[in-house]
């Protein structure tokens, strides 16, 4: 009977002991575990990337984060909302990972009052949610110790899985105020002359100018040797060796670049040699000596074709005008681009013009890592350069097309340890005082993004002008200017920056429900497709009695049409109750599932776990005994 009622005592203190051993964990992770976290998302959605935790532990002085959030207002909206609680989290997680040097205030406006005053100053945007126009805020703004600031100002649920690059960006850009500096050299007039009204600058160098300080290195190229963000290389031909070792050296130096070659620059506005007027003018671009080094070539014989990407123009036919495929003008869409890189990862067409294949020119032997920025569909082909250069008629061109059946590449980044181009050091045709840096270097990790095409920065491929109060103003057509600018800002950016890519959606389906969805979207098309074939026979038997009945028997013709009317209405309203029917199991189904998983994360599992720690606990009380 004692060991009996002392067992009783111990389970019951067991009872007790496991519940307060409950109690405190939760109240142990509420308090002291609040920054401790463990991501189990299927894409680690949550796990910040390596250059993220670089750029974050190299913070030198304090970044201020404003998120202003509406949360409550965005109650109705769970999708938006749930997004929200996203970017909270990952702000939330950087903050942690930056040593005090992240100052993250989380902001709900109310309206009317200051904080949504600051909101509306910083330009931030806001959505009404409802019928009352109630506003909502899901912004940030960041300053630095300077007051420098930029701006989110609307997260937009469509660059979720650049959120993180987002976020980092803007942080690094408040770190590293100063404007990026891009050095321009270019054998096309793409700065234009100053003073010459008929070589305006293109379009993409004045947008350009917005985001970076631009230095012409055709009068400069010196300044490759200062303190240059990103070498901007556009249609290189004819270089003399002292350019070439220049730009050698640089690349080799780790020195970023985007580079536009082109078999066939429509731009180039080269004329013939007065002594060789029968010879063609180069109008391609090279640089086979460093390609070659890197394990790559870009034909100049070859432009690339794809049908499905196939510009739509007028042309000429026996009929008249009439629209047609013309194959060397690409229209590329989503499906070209990379996703996952943030140079293509948000672009919607690209237009471009007689196009290079990049290719390895030993398979082999492949000296660098190329990741696909812009591909053709499967449905390509290369075709001889001089048929495009001296056939323009796009049926004739049509007409010689056969796909390859494979992808080609035209835009890709380019990284890895490759040699130099002057294996023997200094050229000796160069004086060597006159180069921009005299220390030598034999080989070097490079960071470039190498595009088969030049006519891509063309204003007539992506820019229209439209006239504003007597004002010509440059309206896109496509994201052309957007390609570049987001490389030549992605190249400027640090390493750790330029290795983010772009992450999954936070988005889990229940595909249990789909799977009822389905069914039961399945049961109304069927159901459907069976009223409107009973409707069509009823009509049709109408339509056969009215002609094989006369007026002399108009009586019993009534008697039939309004039977049949009749009886087609019974099957309707049966067929619509039946409908009815499938939608409310459908809610049903879908309700039961919902309370089934509530249960299951809400109590079942916190249950078992309080079962186990009781059942261990009782386990060792008796054991002990």
């Amino acid at each position: 009977m004692k060991h009996s009622v002392r067992s009783s005592v111990i389970s019951g203190t067991g009872l007790v002991l496991a519940v307060c051993l409950f109690i405190a964990t939760i109240v142990l992770a509420n308090t002291a575990l609040t920054t401790w976290r463990v991501d189990l998302t299927q894409n680690k959605l949550f796990t910040l990337s390596k250059g993220t935790i670089n750029i974050l532990n190299n913070l030198e002085e304090p970044i201020q984060l404003d998120f202003y959030f509406s949360q409550k207002a965005m109650n109705d909206f769970p999708l938006l909302a749930n997004y929200g609680i996203r970017v909270r989290d990952m702000l939330e997680e950087l903050a942690t990972h930056a040593h005090n040097k992240l100052i993250l205030n989380i902001i709900e406006p109310e309206t009317f009052s200051e904080s949504e005053d600051q909101a509306v100053a910083s330009g931030l945007r806001t959505v009404s949610v409802n019928a009352n126009s109630d506003r909502v805020y899901f912004g940030l703004v960041g300053t630095n110790s300077t007051d420098d600031e930029k701006v989110i100002p609307f997260f937009q649920t469509n660059r979720e899985s650049a959120l993180e690059y987002d976020l980092t960006k803007l942080i690094y850009n408040l770190a590293y105020p100063d404007k990026r500096i891009v050095g321009i050299y270019s054998q096309l007039p793409i700065i234009g002359k100053k003073g010459d009204q008929t070589a305006p600058t293109w379009t993409i160098v004045n947008a350009l100018k917005e985001f970076f300080e631009i230095i012409d290195l055709n009068e400069n190229l010196d300044a490759l040797n200062q303190k240059l963000d990103v070498l901007m290389l556009v249609h290189p031909k004819k270089l003399d060796t002292k350019t070439l070792y220049a730009i050698d050296q640089y690349l080799l130096r780790g020195g970023k670049a985007i580079i536009f070659l082109d078999p066939l620059a429509e731009q180039d506005r080269t004329q013939p040699d007065a002594a060789s007027p029968n010879v063609m003018p180069v109008l391609y671009s090279y640089l086979d000596e460093i390609l070659e080094k890197w394990g790559l070539q870009i034909s100049k014989e070859k432009i690339v074709a794809d049908i499905n990407a196939a510009m739509r123009v007028q042309a000429s036919g026996p009929r008249g005008p009439q629209e047609i495929d013309y194959l060397p003008w690409l229209r590329l869409t989503e499906k070209n681009f990379n996703s996952e890189d943030f140079s293509t990862s948000e672009l919607n067409i690209l237009h471009m013009g007689t196009v290079g294949a990049i290719e390895n020119i030993d398979e082999k032997e492949i000296k660098v890592e190329i990741t696909p920025l812009i591909q053709t569909s499967k449905q390509s082909s290369k075709l001889e350069r001089d048929l495009i250069l001296f056939q323009r008629d796009p049926t004739v061109i049509l007409n010689n097309f056969k796909s390859d059946d494979k992808n080609i590449l035209i835009a890709g980044r380019i990284k890895g340890k490759v040699q130099t181009v002057f294996p023997d050091g200094f050229p000796v045709d160069i004086d060597i005082e006159q180069l921009p840096d005299d220390d030598f270097i034999s080989e070097g990790d490079i960071n470039v993004i190498l595009v088969s095409d030049t006519d891509i920065l063309a204003d007539h491929f992506w820019i229209r002008k439209q006239d504003m109060l007597g004002v010509s103003v440059p309206q896109p057509i496509s994201n052309n200017g957007d390609f570049v600018i987001n490389s030549i800002e992605n190249l400027s950016g640090s390493t750790d920056l330029i290795s983010l890519r772009g992450r999954g959606k936070y988005s889990r389906p229940f595909e249990k429900v789909e799977a009822i969805r389905k069914q039961a979207e399945s049961e109304f098309r069927e159901r459907e497709k069976e009223l409107q074939v009973a409707l069509e026979e009823t009509e049709n038997e109408i339509r056969k009695l009215q002609q094989e009945q006369g007026n002399e028997k108009s009586y019993l013709l009534n008697n039939k049409l309004t039977a049949e009317i009749e009886k087609f209405r019974n099957e309707r309203l049966a067929t619509r109750k039946e409908l009815r029917s499938v939608q409310h199991d459908l809610r049903k189904n879908i309700e039961k599932l919902g309370s089934q998983l509530r249960f299951i994360n809400i109590g079942l599992i916190p249950l078992l776990i309080t079962l186990l720690a009781l059942m261990i606990g009782i386990y060792r009380a008796n054991k002990r005994i």
